[in-house]
Order: C-alpha cells, then structure tokens, then sequence
C-alpha cells in the first residue's frame, strides 16, 4: 500500500491498485463508531453511447441503463444484497448519477464482513428475463412520480434547453418508452464493460485496521476471475452554442411561478487540479454575486422579487459544466433580467472587492474543514473526485491558493449572455384546470 499523509487536516489515507485494476482507498479514522464502505464504477446515465468490451462496433443503449442496473444488481440468484447487509446489523443503499453509479454500507461492527458482502453482490450480477420485467414496472412508477414533480421538471427543463443533444437532459432513470428496450443481454453488456474493477473504486472510511482490511480485499478479488483490461470509448454528442434554447416555459399544479436559469459552460477543464479550481472558482463566484450576504441578493430581497427558497449552483462533471440559480417567485420576468443584469455587469458589482472575497473564501474553507468531520460526506466524495484526478484532502491547500484576480479571469471567459438559459413552471390558468 502506498501511504500519504495530510498534515494539514491531520489526515492519513492509504491507496493500492490491485492486480486486476481496482483502486482501493484506505480512510483510516480511529475512535469513530461507524465504518463506511463505498464501491463506485465510473459508468452513469449519460453513458448510452459506446463500445461495448470485446467490440469494435459502436453501440447506443437505451436511455436508463445505469439506474437500471443499480436496481437489479441488489437481487442476487440467490439471495438479497439488502437482507444480507441486515443481517450484519448494517445498513446499505444506491444511487446513480449522471457519470458514476454507487453501492454502500454503514457498519459498526463486523466491517470486514461487509465489505466481504459489498464487494461480492456488486461482483456478481444475475440478470433474468422474469426480473428485468418486473423492474420495468417499478422503474416507471418511479419516473411517473418525478414526473408530476415540479422541481424535477424544473431542473431538466433547464437541462433540456442547455444540452439539448447531451444524455444530461434525459432523467437518470430513463423514460417510460426507454427502459421497456431493456433486456437482460443489454444489462450484461454493460455491466461487462463499465463494471470491470479498473473502471471501480472501492473507499473504506472509519474504525479499522487498514492492514486488515487491504489483505481480505486481495484474497476476496485473488479469488475471482475477470476479463483482460480494456480503454473503454465512450461517445458523447457535440454540442454547440446556437444549439442553446434561450428560454421554455411550462404550467403545473403549482401555487406561484418557479424559476431556473442557467449558464452553460463553454469550456471544459481538463481532469485533475484543473477540474477542482474551476469547480472551487466557479463556487466562489457565485457566492460573491448571489450570496445571502451579497449586495445583490439583499436588493432583490427587499424589494420582494427572491426570497428563502432562492438558491444556486456551479455544477461540473465529466462532459458538462453550468452555473444555475432558482427561485418561487410572484415575478418570474423581473427576476429573469435581474440575475441576468447581475451576471453580464459583473465587473461593475460593488462586491468584487479583495475584503470580500476574503471573508468569503474563509467561509467556504470553515465550510470545507466541517464537511471533513463527516465521515459519510468523505466516503461518497472521494472516490467520485478520484476518477477525476482529484484528492479530496487538497482542496484546502487549492482554496487557499484561489485568489480574487483568478475569479476575475474565470468571470471574464465564463460568462456570455448568450450561454444563457431560462425555464419557467407557471401555475394552471384557471380555465385549463
């Protein structure tokens, strides 16, 4: 194992490729009760396009599959991953996002038992025609219900209108009409393909001997047999500006407006530190056009047009990257031109000023350092950020270095009005209710 140590959050954390490619990370954390272990593939739903293992054929899968998988791959041949866990007297749980798909357990005891479990339901799907068809019921019931969410077709409205050839507008989940294309081979295709422990992580995070733990994750991977590793090529949409869709607007059963507009990144960083400072830059600027203490956020505030439910974002991923801000509004228009005046004059804002950003950039710090007390917020963000290139435990030492002149740069090559998007949930006129 290779040993690296962080004194500047008094952290140490131990990292082994194993033989056949996957990447275990050690978190060490003596004196706490719970254990988390978490085992991550780099394969998410916008993933629907590639070659498959052993191919040199191109393939479009349906919409969903990521998800999908993560469903069925809890139902053993013989057994139930959840049951098993309990049995154990931990808890387990899933979830896929738009690039990685995940499988965890907390455990305060027994932990070399569950990562035993762990790794092995993960390792050995078992897919059926009977199964695949009973998930495509409960799998639809799941999309119907977002559907009729309004602030989920609030946010893929605005996905919709950004990328509207990217896999990113389409629900994690797929759609109705998708996953019925569904089949058990499709299933195995991609599960051979992404689920290869080169294209996985596995991060241990608590109370455990790390020695322990990296010899019963050699013998229990020593065991099993997998095919030769591969590059997987993956396909994505090309997408230009004048592909934007300025602005859509829908009506739901909602009491007032809501309202969601974006900026779409123009650029995309390359993995590693580069990916982090943009992610850690574009945060800051947010904060100093938008934040709870900012000029801004206070004007549109007492003048009624913004109130608690307003929030912000700068997402970035593998492919995509977009700033995003929302709210319930009773003036969904004025709203619009005021975030978009805030964002094209930025150079004029009384808030770009080197106390701000100071005060600012130690917050967002504090807010760093307590995030690191949870042990369950570090097992589901270091093996994401890893497959980025990305340690965790050196997003101090970046934010510490991000200073307001590199905001300045980031605002003046991010931000164009014609990157921008807007989507609107209006309420039911009463004559269509």
């Amino acid at each position: 194992m290779h040993k690296v140590e962080y004194p500047l959050l008094d952290e140490v954390v131990y990292y082994e490729k194993l033989q056949n490619g996957l990447q275990v990370i050690l978190i060490p954390k003596p004196g706490f009760a719970k254990t988390y272990g978490i085992m991550t593939t780099n394969f998410g739903s916008i993933d629907n396009h590639f070659i498959p293992l052993q191919s040199d054929r191109e393939l479009r899968v349906p919409d969903g599959v990521a998800h999908f998988l993560e469903h069925k791959l809890f139902e053993g041949e013989k057994h139930d991953a959840f049951e098993d866990f309990s049995k154990l007297g931990s808890s387990a749980n899933a979830f896929t996002s738009f690039t990685q798909t995940s499988y965890l357990f907390s455990a305060t005891s027994r932990v070399l038992e569950n990562i035993e479990t762990l790794l092995n339901f993960v390792q050995d799907p078992h897919f059926t025609e009977e199964g695949t068809e009973k998930e495509k019921g409960i799998i639809t019931q799941e999309i119907q219900m977002y559907e009729d969410n309004p602030d989920w077709r609030l946010f893929y409205g605005l996905l919709e209108n950004m990328y509207p050839k990217h896999a990113i507008s389409i629900d994690i989940a797929g759609t109705a009409e998708s996953i019925q294309e569904i089949t058990p081979e499709i299933l195995q295709m991609c599960y051979d393909t992404f689920y290869h422990p080169s294209n996985m992580n596995l991060v241990i995070i608590g109370n455990f001997n790390p020695e322990e733990v990296i010899e019963a994750v050699r013998i229990n991977q020593h065991k099993k047999e997998f095919a030769r590793e591969e590059p997987i090529v993956r396909f994505t949409a090309t997408e230009n500006i004048e592909d934007i869709i300025p602005h859509k607007e829908i009506q739901m059963d909602v009491k007032r407006p809501k309202v969601m507009m974006g900026l779409k990144g123009l650029i995309e960083p390359n993995a590693g530190d580069e990916a982090d400072n943009y992610y850690l830059i574009g945060t800051l600027l947010m904060e100093l056009l938008f934040g709870k203490g900012s000029d801004n956020f206070n004007r549109m505030y007492d003048e009624g047009i913004v109130d608690d439910s307003f929030g912000y974002n700068f997402n970035i991923d593998r492919t995509f990257n977009f700033l995003s801000l929302e709210v319930d509004t009773n003036q969904p228009d004025q709203v619009i031109s005021e975030w978009k005046k805030v964002l094209v004059n930025w150079q004029e804002d009384a808030d770009f000023n080197e106390e701000n950003f100071q005060l600012l950039k130690r917050a967002f710090i504090g807010e760093q350092l307590q995030a690191f007390n949870s042990l369950e917020y570090i097992s589901n963000q270091y093996g994401y950020l890893y497959f980025s290139g990305i340690e965790m435990f050196k997003r101090i030492e970046r934010l510490e270095a991000i200073s307001l002149n590199d905001v300045k740069d980031f605002a003046a090559q991010y931000i164009r009005e014609d990157a921008i998007s807007t989507f609107i949930i209006k309420p039911k006129r009463v004559n269509d209710l």
